[in-house]
């Protein structure tokens, strides 16, 4: 009898700026503006980005690194554990992220979330029984979406229990 094959499949759908409503412009708005505080003197690369919770509140953040590089915080984490510090019983429902090279101000770098923030993001979604949408901002000003965690995780950590 052959090996059981097991697939997971991610999916992610491109949107023209003006195709979005101005709900996700203004939370991908604030992910750009997040990356302008941005301490990135080791590897020239600004990451901000912005969680929308239930209760209409948005935080920003962006990636603040240090010379002992496990000491630095991704954007997207601390967006997220500020924004549960604020307000533990308000559901992450999307969190929008924007990145730039410091060698190149001028444009856009698509960047997806590390491996500890996609695990990050996971947490806040088995913690609160729901996905979280996550928008990024591309090179060419349009914005990908992924519905869920899942989307850039499969097989993820808590997913070997089921």
């Amino acid at each position: 009898m052959p090996p059981k094959k097991i697939k997971q499949v991610s999916e992610l759908t491109e949107w023209e700026w003006e195709e979005l409503d101005s709900g996700k412009q203004s939370l991908v708005s604030a992910a750009q503006k997040a990356l302008e505080t941005a301490y990135a003197p080791y590897s020239q690369f600004l990451v901000g980005a912005a969680v929308l919770l239930d209760n209409e509140n948005v935080f920003a953040a962006s990636n603040q690194e240090n010379v002992s590089f496990p000491v630095g915080t991704c954007a997207e984490r601390l967006a997220l554990g500020y924004a549960y510090g604020q307000f533990p019983k308000a559901k992450p429902l999307k969190i929008a992220i924007a990145a730039r090279r410091t060698s190149d101000l001028s444009t856009y770098a698509a960047v997806t979330p590390c491996g500890m923030c996609r695990q990050s993001i996971s947490e806040y979604e088995v913690l609160f029984g729901q996905e979280m949408e996550i928008l990024i901002l591309t090179p060419q000003k349009t914005v990908l979406i992924g519905e869920g965690i899942k989307q850039f995780l499969p097989f993820k950590f808590e997913d070997l229990n089921r």
